[in-house]
């Protein structure tokens, strides 16, 4: 058995899967002020009558660090930087609390100015007075020689709590996003910390004994223990687990638009093909642009519980969201109030949302059931702009999918797949809207509970070998490998391989769900005085994100 959870700002969805057919499922409220709580419940719950030794895995995906980023609710963090020379600070991504410091790496890898400690601990001290006890160190080309990245870190790591490293976010080479995600990181290590704990407390309550994983915003899991230092990883999980949901249920083989319509956001993704969209170089955060590898996916400040108001004699939804709908016991009126009037659902109590209406129904000098049908038209559309606002901007850059890169690819979608709680109110009328076919999959409401269990472990890693320097050095792992002079891109590829083999079992990946491909491989040669002195090598390696071994896509489950 597979127990997928999902813990969302609005409720938290669980599915116990049984040879992959859903034998339970449930959904509770989420207590965000104490999410073990919720844990519990959910688990107790979905669990009763249930032998928790029957259980093989149990995955998790959470909203926990994509919120705390867009709400503000992250740590200060202090920032170390070795830029070497080329890109003035000014027009690099850095927080306020940010030390410039002599010596670095060049493009090769080799030190050109070895870093001074007495600097070091001069900056240090200052972030430590401003009370701040996270920090990232980033060097420039530390992904080609992590030395003075983790000189530094053991030089500090007495000082703050914890010490994010940029070669061990990512091995793109991008200084910009490398300083942008390992920021992230650390600031929301210590939110994800008790998350963690929260978990690793939970499963041992309720005597659950088997693998605990997290789900990343690639689609991919990696254990939740294994996860505690990389938290950045997380975000977006959300998202990604609506994206694998839809990826389970249906037999999707053409260009779609997916639409998880929860309680505070819209999540919006394109497939292509039936094949989920990537983010080219990383994803992208309240303006953070960082090298963590994500499905490509659009949210926007809408969803059945947002505020609905009236300014000025116009009508404005969300994005705001202050508790359940109205009908529900909510404090504002919201969209899924205007549903309820409609007759185009039966949760609630009908009278209470006719109550909320009612005001909003005089300012716009209109009965309350036009109120609700323009509120519910108008939340309609508004998805619609975004929708077609997403797919536009798609077809203006290079088409990247979770297998290939497209070549002048234009995505024309022609089905609309529609999850979450309003998904039967509101498939009809944005499929008309977007003229796509709708379609619902069972199970929708906790599509992302079920993308989340169903989701294998996924990882890269990226080669450089220098044959001058007879060095090879994987940039994520931080490790450097003395090589022959005549090494080649083959070997660099089996060296890749291997070492993605044993970092994925590591995290956790199942032997039979190692599905291993080359997604880079560039090879230069360089010259001194006229003569090849030797090859630089790039080779990038990644387990493809899908669906675990023995699990037909568009199963019925």
């Amino acid at each position: 058995m597979i127990l997928g959870i999902d813990v969302g700002g609005t409720h938290t969805d669980a599915v116990l899967i049984d040879k992959f057919k859903i034998k339970k499922k449930a959904k509770v409220p989420t207590d965000t002020h104490n999410l073990l709580n919720s844990l519990l419940q959910i688990t107790t719950t979905i669990l009763a009558a249930e032998d928790p030794a029957k259980l093989q895995r149990v995955v998790l995906s959470t909203t926990l660090s994509t919120n705390a980023i867009v709400q503000n609710k992250i740590k200060r963090v202090g920032m170390i930087i070795a830029s070497g020379p080329g890109l003035p600070p000014s027009l690099l991504p850095v927080p306020q609390n940010t030390c410039f410091i002599a010596g670095y790496v060049n493009h090769r890898g080799i030190i050109a100015a070895d870093i001074n400690a007495e600097e070091i601990q001069e900056g240090v001290t200052k972030l430590c007075q401003e009370g701040i006890d996270h920090l990232g160190v980033v060097g420039k080309f530390s992904t080609r020689n992590p030395e003075q990245e983790l000189k530094i870190a053991e030089i500090l790591s007495s000082r703050f709590r914890h010490v994010s490293l940029g070669h061990r976010m990512s091995g793109h080479l991008n200084f910009r996003r490398r300083i942008a995600t390992t920021y992230l990181n650390s600031a929301v290590w210590d939110l994800y910390q008790r998350f963690v704990q929260d978990v690793l407390q939970f499963v041992n309550q309720q005597g659950i004994n088997v693998p605990i994983y997290i789900l990343k915003a690639d689609g991919g899991t990696f254990e939740v223990a294994k996860s505690s230092d990389y938290p950045v990883q997380t975000i977006l999980s959300g998202p990604a687990a609506s994206i694998m949901g839809v990826l389970s249920m249906a037999q999707c083989n053409e260009d779609a638009i997916a639409l998880d319509i929860g309680g505070t956001t819209t999540d919006i993704a394109v497939f292509a093909d039936g094949v989920p969209l990537l983010e080219s170089l990383g994803v992208t955060i309240e303006g953070h642009k960082t090298l963590i590898r994500g499905l490509r996916t659009r949210s926007i400040g809408l969803g059945g519980d947002s505020v609905v108001r009236c300014e000025n004699g116009k009508l404005i939804i969300g994005p705001q969201r202050e508790g359940p709908a109205a009908a529900l016991g909510g404090p504002f009126p919201t969209p899924t109030d205007a549903m309820i009037v409609l007759n185009l659902t039966t949760i609630g109590k009908r009278d209470k949302a006719v109550t909320a209406l009612e005001p909003i129904a005089h300012l716009l000098d209109k009965t309350v059931l036009e109120t609700a049908q323009q509120i519910f038209e108008e939340a309609c559309r508004k998805i619609v702009t975004a929708v077609r606002s997403f797919i536009e901007e798609i077809n203006n850059q290079p088409v990247y999918t979770i297998h290939e890169m497209l070549e002048g690819r234009k995505i024309t979608p022609k089905v609309l797949y529609v999850v979450g709680g309003p998904a039967a109110a509101m498939a009809g009328p944005l499929g008309i809207y977007l003229a796509c076919t709708p379609f619902i999959p069972e199970h929708s409401e906790v599509a992302n509970a079920v993308g989340a269990a169903l989701a294998r472990t996924t990882a890269e890693l990226t080669i450089l070998a220098d044959t001058e320097r007879r060095l090879l050095t994987i940039g994520e792992e931080g490790i450097q490998i003395p090589i022959p002079s005549r090494f080649t891109s083959e070997e660099a590829i089996a060296v890749g391989r291997e070492r993605l083999r044993e970092k994925a079992l590591a995290m956790g990946a199942k032997e039979e769900d190692l599905e291993i491909e080359v997604i880079e491989n560039q090879e230069f040669n360089m010259v001194r005085d006229s003569y090849t002195a030797g090859k630089n090598i790039r080779v990038k390696v990644q387990i493809k994100p899908g669906l675990i071994s023995g699990f037909t896509r568009g199963k019925t489950l």
